[in-house]
């Protein structure tokens, strides 16, 4: 409901009903709405960080950044992508919303710079960069704009756009020579 709708506009009353319980019971595992909000963001984020980590289990930085593509395209969940839901959050929980953007900051710098770290030891990835800078500046980046979805549209932009072009501009920014043969080839 809260993707579909957004935050403001779902009350505890229509949860309640959608879910067929009642307000007590309702009440027996959240102690309000901004409970239920920073659930839902926290669920969100392990959703996110599991699949992170499932890339960086695979230890091949070619499968990786296959598989890292097709998510990008498939992935419309991500609490950051539902422009209603993101204003709302904003608006209405800024303090939920502001420490789930850090969150997100720090878990996605953590596994960009393992990916890097894995593509340089597999020498897709060029040696001379700065992993630690490179994982910060897309990770804000990524987050930035994701916050800010309201440019992006004025722009005649959405978001799978926007999550798109970042991709192709990172891989194409830290692959080495051989790591840029063997994605143009895919």
């Amino acid at each position: 409901m809260f993707f579909r709708l957004g935050v403001r506009s779902v009350s505890i009353d229509d949860i309640c009903r959608e879910m067929g319980i009642s307000k007590k019971t309702f009440y027996v595992y959240f102690e309000s709405k901004d409970a239920l909000i920073e659930q839902m963001l926290q669920a969100n984020l392990d959703y996110m960080a599991g699949k992170m980590e499932e890339l960086v289990a695979m230890k091949d930085f070619r499968q990786l950044v296959r598989v890292f593509i097709k998510r990008q395209e498939a992935e419309k969940n991500d609490v950051r992508r539902v422009p209603q839901l993101v204003y709302d959050l904003k608006k209405y929980y800024p303090r939920q919303f502001a420490d789930f953007q850090i969150q997100c900051f720090e878990t996605q710098k953590k596994y960009i710079m393992q990916y890097l770290e894995q593509g340089v030891a597999q020498g897709l990835v060029r040696a001379n960069l700065n992993i630690e800078l490179t994982a910060v500046l897309f990770a804000k980046i990524h987050n930035d704009a994701i916050r800010d979805f309201e440019v992006i549209e004025a722009h005649n932009h959405n978001m799978h756009q926007l999550a798109h072009t970042a991709m192709d501009v990172f891989v194409r920014g830290v692959l080495s020579e051989e790591g840029m043969k063997l994605f143009q080839s895919e």
